[in-house]
């Protein structure tokens, strides 16, 4: 299964539900930690919230975030294509993304970038065939000195990552996911 990293309303995973309470209730949550006229402020915690539960945000979702906001739907989008944290499609169970700034190319960031889609057998912006990998391009991960860099899953940091590097790393995630099917 690959993916493109276009955002498509009409992808066959996107939810048609409409949001639940639970959801709702934790929204309603967020909301209150602003004034009332501030409200707008929660658009962020919203859209994690929606990721949690269904591990991306789709176009629907982005429109009930907007209307249970006040907001309008373009705004909610681009706080959405902004940020690499926020899944636009169903993504893999690893999530890797690869720094393509200019110190991480400096420093033999376009090997590693090259190395990991021979192993994976994807693309920048493809998922493996398995659902275990997804491959996006980040702009910068701010960690210039130690590149180049790769973030897992928006909250592991892979730095200096040399083809050995990064085959053990992906070894590792293989083994780790196995091991939890287990």
């Amino acid at each position: 299964m690959t993916t493109s990293s276009t955002h498509h309303d009409t992808a066959p995973s996107a939810p048609s539900a409409p949001l639940k309470p639970a959801i709702l209730e934790r929204f309603a949550r967020e909301v209150a930690k602003y004034p009332e006229a501030g409200k707008q402020s929660a658009v962020m915690a919203c859209l994690a919230i929606v990721q949690q539960d269904e591990g991306f945000i789709s176009m629907q979702r982005e429109r009930e975030i907007a209307e249970y906001l006040g907001m309008a739907p373009i705004a909610v989008h681009e706080v959405t294509t902004f940020y690499n944290m926020y899944n636009q499609h169903p993504v893999g169970k690893f999530k890797l993304n690869v720094c393509t700034n200019l110190p991480c190319q400096l420093r033999d960031g376009v090997t590693a970038l090259v190395h990991l889609e021979k192993k994976l057998g994807i693309k920048m912006g493809e998922t493996t065939a398995d659902g275990m990998f997804t491959l996006q391009q980040s702009e910068c991960l701010g960690a210039c000195a130690d590149s180049p860099v790769m973030l897992v899953n928006d909250r592991t940091m892979c730095s200096f990552m040399s083809n050995e590097k990064l085959d053990q790393l992906i070894d590792g995630l293989r083994g780790s996911a196995k091991g939890e099917a287990a």
